[in-house]
C-alpha cells in the first residue's frame, strides 16, 4: 500500500495522542505505520518539519469562519478556539508551542488574531507584537493546564495541589487573562482617541 502523506501526519497524531510528545519518534512512527524509517523522510525532510504539519492539523479549526462580528468578540473567540485546540490532544500545547518557536506552522491563527486588533482600530505595527502576546498567553496559559493535568493523572502531586483542590478552574483563569488582555487594547485605543483631540 503507498504511503501518503495524510497518513504520516495521522500516524503521528494516534502517537501523540497515545503517549506524549516524548515518544513520538520517526522510528515509532514507521513501526506503527509498517513502514521503513527512510520511508517517511520521502514526505517529510525531518522530524521538526512533521512536527509543523502535525501543529497544523491540531490548529485546523483556526482556519474555520468566526461567528462574532466585534472585534472583541471576534479576538475571544479565536483565544477560546486555539486553547480548544490545543487541548484535544496530548501535549498539544507544548508541541504547538515548539513549532511557533521554530517558525514550522502554516497555520493563520495569529494572523487571524491580528487582523482582529486592526479592526478594533490598531496599525498593522502594533496588531502583530499585540497578536504575538496573546499567542504566548494562549500557549504558556495551557502547556501550564496541560502539564498540570498529566501530573495529577500520574499521581504526582500532592491532593492539596491537585487541579481539582483549585478555587478557580484553569478556564476561569484563562477568561480572566483575556479580559486583562482586551482592557489594554481597549486602554491603547482610548489613549490614541484622546491624544488627538483638541484641548
Amino acid at each position: 500500500m503507498q504511503l501518503h502523506r495524510g497518513d504520516v501526519i495521522d500516524g503521528a497524531v494516534g502517537i501523540l495522542d497515545e503517549y506524549g510528545l516524548a515518544d513520538l519518534t520517526m522510528r515509532r512512527l514507521a513501526g506503527a505505520l509498517d513502514v521503513r524509517p527512510g520511508a517517511l523522510y520521502w514526505h517529510f525532510p525531518n522530524k521538526q518539519a512533521l512536527l509543523g504539519a502535525v501543529a497544523d492539523r491540531i490548529l485546523g479549526p483556526m482556519d474555520e469562519p468566526v461567528a462574532a462580528g466585534e472585534w472583541s468578540g471576534q479576538i475571544s473567540e479565536l483565544a477560546h478556539r486555539m486553547r480548544g485546540c490545543l487541548l484535544t490532544y496530548r501535549d498539544g500545547a507544548e508541541l504547538v508551542s515548539s513549532t511557533y518557536a521554530s517558525r514550522l506552522t502554516t497555520n493563520k491563527g495569529r494572523e487571524r488574531l491580528a487582523g482582529a486588533m486592526i479592526r478594533a482600530g490598531m496599525t498593522r505595527e502594533e496588531a502583530d507584537p499585540a497578536a504575538y502576546t496573546l499567542l504566548y498567553y494562549i500557549l504558556g496559559q495551557t502547556v501550564d493546564e496541560q502539564s498540570r493535568i498529566q501530573l495529577d493523572s500520574a499521581g504526582a502531586l500532592t491532593e492539596e495541589n491537585s487541579p481539582l483542590r483549585e478555587s478557580t478552574s484553569a478556564t476561569e483563569r484563562f477568561d480572566f487573562g483575556l479580559r486583562l488582555f482586551l482592557g489594554g487594547v481597549r486602554h491603547l485605543l482610548g489613549e490614541r482617541v484622546r491624544s488627538t483631540q483638541p484641548r
